[in-house]
């Protein structure tokens, strides 16, 4: 008996992989460091079946960073955009002004 479960198990993990955009793509997209690739993993996203239990998964757990649920984690807190790597501006956007 405890085969057939994991069978179905087995089956069910394989269907997931055939429509879920995270197991179709590689994974390293939802981690990448290009703006450019990030937003491609958010968009991918968007037509997850499962994008509202993962974001609740990602939130509960502060998932450290990454896009989960069409969203981007910086610090177990969703952010708008994740800033690149580099240097950091010498004159912040409020006192540009």
């Amino acid at each position: 008996m405890s085969e057939a479960v994991g069978g179905t198990a087995a089956e069910f993990d394989r269907i997931l992989a055939e429509i879920l955009p995270c197991r179709t793509n590689d994974a390293e997209l939802w981690f990448a460091e290009r703006q450019a690739d990030v937003e491609r993993a958010k968009a991918l996203c968007h037509d997850c079946p499962l994008i509202e239990g993962c974001l609740a998964g990602a939130v509960e757990r502060r998932e450290p960073w990454g896009v989960w649920g069409g969203q981007v984690f910086v610090d177990g807190v969703v952010v708008a955009t994740k800033r690149g790597r580099g240097r950091p501006r010498k004159v912040q956007p409020a006192q540009a002004a």
